[in-house]
C-alpha cells in the first residue's frame, strides 16, 4: 500500500468497501450471540431516548419558573417535572449500565471463541505455513489483534449505538422544538462532519499498517529472544538493536500518523460545538426578543446542541476504534481463512495390525514447484528392518521423514505402508504408526513424568521408570528434589543431552510399530551414546526403523544404508558392503575420522 495520502474516488471506494466487508465478517462471526447483542442494542436505545426526552421536560420547568416570576411559581408542578427528569436520567443510567454488562460478556465470549478457533486452526494448518511465517506474528494475531476486537465489542460498539441514537434523537427534537435554531445550529456541525469524514478516510491505511508492523515487531522480538545465545556469541547486539530500532520506528510512524490524523477530529468537533452554542445563544436571543419562543426553548436547545455535538464528536474516536477493529479483524480472519490441510482418507489401519512394510515408489518432491529435492526415489523396506539414511547436508534426508509422516505429500509417485498408499490413510493414523525422536528437543512446562508420557493414555509409573532406565536417565531423576514429579520450568536446568534422553524415553513410551530417529544422539557424549544405542537396539527389535545420522559410526549395524546425494540414492547396502565399494559412503565415513585428528 502506498505511503502517500490516498487519492482518487475508486481507491477510496475500494477502501470503504473493504472496511465494511471486514466489519460485516466480524458481525457474521458474532451472530451466535445475536440475542445478547439485540438486548444490548434495545437497552442502549431506550436509555438514550430517555436522555433525549429529558431536556424537553427541563424546558417546561424553565418556562414554569420564568412565568412564575410575575404570577407566582407553581412549586407542585415543578416538583412533578423534576421527579420525572430525575426518573429519566436514573433509568437512562441503569439501562446503559445493563447494556455495558451485556456487551462485556459478549466481548469476552467472542474473544474466547476467536482464540479457540485460532488454536484449532493452528493444528489444521500445513507445516509449510509455519516454515514461511514467524511465530511472533501468529502470536500477535492471537493476543494483540483479538484484544483490540474484544475492546471494541465491549466498549466502542455500545457507545456507537448510544451516540447514533443520541445524534438522530437530539436532531429530531431540535427540529420539533424550533426549525430556525436547528438549521443555525447544525450548519457548523455538518461542516465538521465533512472534515471528519475526509480525515478518517485517510487514516485507515495507517491503522492497517500499524497492526501489520506490530506483528512483524513481535515476530522479530520472539526470534531474537529464542536465539539470544547466538546473538551474544556473535557480538550481534548492535546489529540486532539497529534492526529492532528500524522496525520500531516504522511502527512508531504508522502509530502516530493513525492516532494523530484520527485525533484531529475530536478538537475539531469541540470547536464546532462551541460555535453551535454561540449560534444558539445569538439566534435564540433574537427570537425571544421577537416573542417567537420562550426562554425555556433556549435552555432545552443548549442541552440538545450539547447532546448533538457530543454525539457527532464521539463518532470520530468511535470510528477510529472501529478502524482499529477492522484492521485487527482483517488479520484475524485472514489467518482463520488460510487453506487447511485436506485430509481425505478412505482407510484406517489399526495400530496393532501394522506390520511395518514401507515402499517409496518413484517419489518426486519439492517444497517449491520449481525446486525438486527428492528425485525418482524408490526403496522397498521390509518389516522390522533398520534403515539408515545418510548423506551430506541438503541431500533430502529429513525431507524423506517429512514425507513419511505426511507433513507434506509427494508431488508424484507414492509411499505405501503395508501396501496401502499413505494418501489413502488419515494423517493421524499415519503418525500414530511412528514414534519419533528429532535432533531439536522440545519439552513442555510440566513434570518430568508428564513430558515423558505426553499424550499417551494408560501409562503406568513402572513403564515410565523402565523407559528411563533403558536410556540411563533414572538415576539422575532420583537425585531431583521431587523425582519424576519435578516441574520443568525456568528454574530447572537440564543439559542438552538430558533433554534428548527425555525425548527418547518419550518415544519408548509411545511404543509405536515404527521408529524414526533424526540425529537422536547428536547432543550426548560418547558414553551416553553407547547406552542409548544399546537401548535403541532393544527398542528396534521387531520394528521398522528409519535412522538419519551424521555420525556414521552409530549405524554400522543397520540392515540397509541408503546414501543420498542431491535427492537421489547413489549407493545402498550394509556398512561392510559399502566400505568395500570405496565409493561415496566410504568417503563420508573416512572423512569423519580424518577430521578427528
Amino acid at each position: 500500500m502506498s505511503d502517500s495520502i490516498l487519492g482518487g474516488k475508486k481507491l477510496s471506494k475500494d477502501k470503504a468497501e473493504h472496511f465494511w466487508k471486514t466489519l460485516k465478517q466480524l458481525g457474521v462471526y458474532c451472530r451466535k450471540h445475536w440475542w445478547a447483542i439485540f438486548g444490548a442494542v434495545f437497552f442502549s436505545i431506550v436509555g438514550t431516548l430517555m436522555m433525549v426526552i429529558a431536556p424537553e421536560k427541563l424546558k417546561d420547568i424553565t418556562n414554569l419558573i420564568s412565568d412564575g416570576l410575575y404570577s407566582g411559581i407553581d412549586i407542585k408542578a415543578i416538583g412533578k417535572l423534576s421527579f420525572l427528569v430525575a426518573f429519566l436520567y436514573l433509568f437512562s443510567f441503569i439501562f446503559n449500565l445493563v447494556k455495558g454488562l451485556i456487551l462485556a460478556g459478549v466481548a469476552a465470549r467472542v474473544s474466547r471463541s476467536l482464540r479457540r478457533d485460532i488454536s484449532i486452526k493452528i493444528n489444521d494448518l500445513p507445516i509449510s505455513y509455519f516454515n514461511s511465517s514467524s511465530t511472533g506474528d501468529t502470536m500477535s494475531r492471537v493476543t494483540n489483534d483479538v484484544d483490540i476486537v474484544s475492546q471494541v465489542l465491549g466498549q466502542s460498539f455500545g457507545e456507537f449505538i448510544t451516540h447514533l441514537v443520541m445524534f438522530f434523537g437530539s436532531l429530531f427534537m431540535m427540529f420539533y422544538t424550533n426549525l430556525i435554531m436547528t438549521v443555525s445550529a447544525i450548519i457548523s456541525t455538518i461542516i465538521g462532519l465533512v472534515l471528519m469524514t475526509l480525515i478518517l478516510s485517510r487514516s485507515q491505511k495507517y491503522f492497517i499498517r500499524q497492526q501489520q508492523e506490530l506483528g512483524n515487531l513481535n515476530g522479530y522480538i520472539e526470534e531474537r529472544y529464542a536465539g539470544l545465545m547466538v546473538v551474544k556469541a556473535y557480538n550481534a547486539e548492535t546489529q540486532s538493536y539497529k534492526e529492532f530500532d528500524k522496525m520500531n520506528k516504522s511502527l512508531y510512524n504508522s502509530a502516530w500518523k493513525s492516532q494523530f490524523i484520527s485525533g484531529l477530529t475530536h478538537p475539531l468537533m469541540n470547536l464546532v460545538g462551541n460555535l453551535g452554542y454561540v449560534t444558539v445563544c445569538v439566534v435564540g436571543a433574537v427570537l425571544v426578543w421577537q416573542g417567537s419562543i420562550s426562554f425555556g426553548v433556549i435552555v432545552a436547545f443548549i442541552l440538545y446542541v450539547d447532546l448533538f455535538t457530543d454525539a457527532a464528536s464521539q463518532f470520530s474516536s468511535l470510528l477510529s476504534n472501529l478502524q482499529s477493529a477492522a484492521a485487527a479483524s482483517e488479520r484475524v480472519f485472514e489467518f482463520l481463512n488460510l487453506p487447511e490441510v485436506v485430509d481425505k482418507c478412505s482407510k484406517v489401519i489399526p495400530i496393532n495390525k501394522v506390520k511395518g512394510n514401507v515402499v517409496f515408489d518413484h517419489v518426486y518432491f519439492g517444497y517449491e514447484p520449481n525446486e525438486t529435492i527428492i528425485k525418482n526415489f524408490s526403496v522397498n523396506v521390509k518389516a522390522g528392518q533398520k534403515i539408515a539414511i545418510v548423506g551430506p547436508t541438503g541431500a533430502g534426508k529429513t525431507t524423506l521423514v517429512n514425507l513419511l509422516m505426511r507433513f507434506y505429500d509427494v508431488n508424484s509417485g507414492q509411499i505405501l505402508i503395508d501396501g496401502i498408499p499413505v494418501t489413502d490413510l488419515c494423517r493421524k493414523n499415519v503418525r500414530a504408526m511412528f514414534c519419533m525422536v528429532l535432533q531439536d528437543t522440545w519439552l513442555f512446562e510440566g513434570s518430568l513424568k508428564e513430558n515423558i508420557i505426553y499424550d499417551k493414555r494408560g501409562v503406568t509409573d513402572e513403564q515410565v521408570i523402565k523407559a528411563c532406565k533403558a536410556v540411563g536417565l533414572h538415576e539422575f531423576i532420583k537425585t531431583l528434589p521431587h523425582g519424576y514429579n519435578t516441574i520443568l520450568d525456568d528454574k530447572t536446568t537440564l543439559s542438552a543431552g538430558q533433554k534428548q534422553l527425555l525425548t527418547i524415553a518419550r518415544a519408548m513410551i509411545q511404543n509405536a510399530p515404527m521408529l524414526i530417529l533424526d540425529e537422536a544422539t547428536s547432543s550426548v557424549d560418547t558414553r551416553t551414546e553407547i547406552l542409548i544405542q544399546q537401548a535403541m537396539d532393544k527398542l528396534m527389535v521387531g520394528r521398522t526403523s528409519f535412522i538419519i545420522a551424521h555420525r556414521l559410526s552409530t549405524i554400522q549395524n543397520a540392515d540397509l544404508i541408503l546414501v543420498l546425494k542431491d535427492g537421489d540414492i547413489v549407493e545402498s547396502g550394509t556398512h561392510k558392503a559399502l566400505m568395500k565399494k570405496k565409493g561415496f559412503y566410504a568417503e563420508l565415513y573416512n572423512s569423519q575420522f580424518d577430521n578427528n585428528f
